[in-house]
């Protein structure tokens, strides 16, 4: 009989994550993308040089924009949960 401690439960690989995906979009006032910060496991498609063009491939997958905070006179941040 095995000892409680030998026995570890292993995570299932490719199990899907069940909480909540975040994206930070940061784009120029002229729809250009700066940089995009996501969660570890959030599903995305590969961002476009074209600020509104990630915005709508997002969108499309399925998340909301949740706020929309200016940063200074050239920066947004779109602020994204699935």
């Amino acid at each position: 009989m095995r000892n409680m401690r030998e026995i570890q439960i292993q995570p299932t690989i490719g199990q899907a994550w069940t909480g909540k995906h975040v994206v930070l979009l940061h784009c120029t006032n002229n729809n250009q993308l700066i940089t995009l910060y996501k969660s570890f496991h959030a599903p995305i498609e590969p961002p476009r040089p074209n600020c509104a063009e990630t915005l709508s491939q997002l969108l499309s997958i399925g998340y909301r924009i949740i706020a929309i905070t200016p940063i200074s006179t050239n920066h947004i941040q779109y602020f994204l949960v699935l």
